[in-house]
């Protein structure tokens, strides 16, 4: 497919661009999600067999894989995704700049949607955030890592869809950036339950997507760690040392320890103690999945389709192009 461009994260593929198919002009500018399976064949035939519905039969791309594109009972697409061993398609680790990290199903009925996601390719509930008006917005978790979450779309007039999210450093300068490119802000950035941000936006020809960053309280911990551990190390430093107990190891306990501090010591170890403190509490906050409210996105109407949720997930986008070149999957 000559008008077929791969996009790499890293040494990972992330993604492709093609022109939209000639055999369906209607369908706007949009990006569709890979799930990754064992056998794209078991897995079209189970997605039948729970009300899912087959888009595009299973078809082989020479020395690439094996794919299908499906859509679930409520009507939002995805595909199915096998690579072949030889094709160099590893799974990235996921987590990292410029890596999907993050998708979410917004659907007509998030407890049918969840039952036939977890059917087929073993999902499980994580956690359930209570959204208010808009609802509960339901974690997904695969292998006992958050990847994603279930919400009920408040606009009706919007069919059922994924929506990926991209990891960047900065939102706001994200948001900034797509702008002047002449894209299009849909929602944010917000701060959303975890302490991360998003922004929800659409790129130039229409096609939705979204950004998050890491919770400002986990950085900003990881920055004052590394700036503490210095000052302690001279604090301790300067502390007057006292004698030794004969024939002590260096690093077993003495016996007897000195009646005083002066303050010098004091100071070092309670700056040495506030690093442990702030190192423990960056690690706890890092390890936290953001739980992302989109339920209060203001979707555009033209994002008819978003992305999927897995760790590994191949994303590709659509856009319109004027290339006559008709796709062959």
């Amino acid at each position: 497919m000559p008008s077929y461009t791969l996009w790499m994260s890293g040494k990972y593929r992330a993604g492709g661009l093609m022109a939209l198919p000639e055999e369906d002009p209607s369908a706007p500018p949009h990006w569709i999600i890979y799930i990754g399976t064992p056998d794209v064949d078991a897995t079209v035939e189970a997605a039948e067999k729970l009300g899912g519905k087959v888009l595009k039969g299973a078809a082989d791309i020479p020395n690439v894989g094996r794919f299908a594109v499906l859509a679930d009972p409520q009507g939002a697409a995805f595909a199915v995704y096998t690579p072949q061993p030889s094709s160099g398609d590893e799974v990235p680790p996921g987590g990292a700049v410029g890596d999907f990290t993050w998708h979410e199903l917004a659907t007509t009925d998030p407890e049918a949607a969840f039952a036939f996601y977890s059917d087929l390719f073993g999902w499980s509930k994580g956690a359930g955030h209570d959204m208010g008006d808009m609802g509960v917005y339901q974690l997904v978790s695969h292998d006992g890592q958050d990847v994603g979450g279930i919400f009920k779309a408040r606009d009706n007039s919007t069919p059922p869809n994924w929506l990926s999210y991209v990891r960047v450093p900065d939102a706001a300068k994200a948001a900034a950036a797509a702008k002047s490119a002449g894209g299009r802000i849909l929602n944010g950035p917000m701060e959303v339950p975890g302490g991360s941000w998003i922004v929800q936006m659409e790129d130039p020809q229409g096609g939705a997507f979204a950004v998050v960053e890491a919770p400002k309280a986990a950085k900003a911990g990881a920055s004052a760690q590394k700036a503490e551990k210095p000052a302690a190390r001279k604090a301790v430093k300067k502390a007057p040392a006292k004698k030794a107990p004969a024939k002590v190891a260096k690093g077993a306990p003495a016996k007897a320890a000195p009646a005083k501090k002066t303050a010098a010591a004091k100071k070092g170890a309670a700056v040495k103690k506030s690093a442990a403190v702030k190192k423990g509490a960056a690690k706890k906050a890092a390890g936290k999945k953001p739980a992302l409210k989109s339920a209060a996105a203001k979707k555009s109407t033209t994002a008819k389709r978003g992305s999927a949720a897995k760790k590994g997930v191949k994303v590709k986008a659509k856009g319109k192009a004027k290339s006559k070149a008709k796709s062959k999957k």
